[in-house]
């Protein structure tokens, strides 16, 4: 895919971590970019960091503002309305937001669960049901997903976290084989560890933030790096990309040497 300023990326979870790394990358490319999550405030620090970085170009992009909490229906028909109000169409929409979870299985709640599961993967599926149609009238688009190394195995601490990523490869996965003919393409993203907030924001047993930074999310992978990672693979329309260190090799234990990758997930401690 050849960027261009009348490309389109519609990204949710855009106002921190990957969502916001992934801003800054195509403002750099000259892409008209969507902001969407609950923090708006942030979204137009991040909207205006993104017109800094765009340049210059006889027809800039365009980057809007758009709130949306995911784990509303009403708010996610009421941005997509504002989308077709805004911009022509929508070529590339990233699934990014959504919440991980910190907590042992006997000591979780279920609407802990219900919660992770409407953030991560309820809530994409909605949205793309009503984008999906959009898409397959202007001949083509490009859903991404972004996922975790747990959407390909589970994890101590994370079961609610590892089901919803396991659902949205499931989900995408069929999708792109159903409407691949249509030139809808799917890019499944499985970041290991990464330099954000994701495990200070991590819901606990009782179903708030952890607020604990996890050790090997301190040194993992710049939050930069990543994107232009993520952003690569894109346009490449790459089926799947595994993002991180060393961790990766887990995913090929768990796919060549299943009983070395269970031992070494009991391994991990789970407290």
């Amino acid at each position: 895919m050849k960027y261009t300023s009348k490309t389109t990326v519609w990204i949710t979870g855009a106002s921190s971590g990957i969502g916001e790394a992934l801003a800054y990358r195509y403002a750099e490319l000259g892409v008209s970019v969507i902001l969407s999550s609950r923090k708006e405030v942030e979204l137009h620090r991040v909207a205006a960091q993104c017109r800094r970085l765009s340049p210059p170009m006889e027809e800039p992009p365009k980057f809007s503002v758009i709130s949306m909490d995911m784990a509303s229906e009403a708010s996610i028909v009421e941005a997509w309305e504002r989308v077709k109000g805004l911009h022509r169409k929508v070529d590339i929409l990233i699934h990014n937001a959504g919440i991980s979870q910190r907590s042992l299985v006997r000591h979780g709640k279920m609407d802990i669960d219900r919660k992770v599961m409407e953030l991560n993967f309820f809530g994409p599926v909605f949205l793309t049901r009503l984008v999906l149609p959009s898409l397959l009238e202007n001949g083509g688009g490009h859903l991404v997903a972004i996922s975790s190394i747990v959407g390909k195995f589970g994890f101590p601490l994370r079961s609610a976290y590892a089901a919803s990523k396991h659902a949205i490869k499931g989900f995408f996965e069929s999708l792109k084989a159903e409407e691949y003919a249509h030139k809808i393409r799917v890019t499944l993203v499985y970041p290991g560890f990464i330099r954000t907030n994701i495990s200070r924001n991590a819901l606990n047993e009782e179903g708030v933030p952890s607020g604990k930074m996890d050790e090997n999310q301190k040194g993992g992978m710049p939050v930069e790096v990543c994107a232009r990672k993520i952003v690569k693979a894109i346009a490449k329309e790459k089926h799947e990309v595994l993002v991180g260190g060393k961790e990766l090799t887990m995913v090929y234990f768990r796919r060549f040497l299943p009983l070395l990758h269970y031992k070494l997930v009991r391994r991990v401690s789970p407290t």
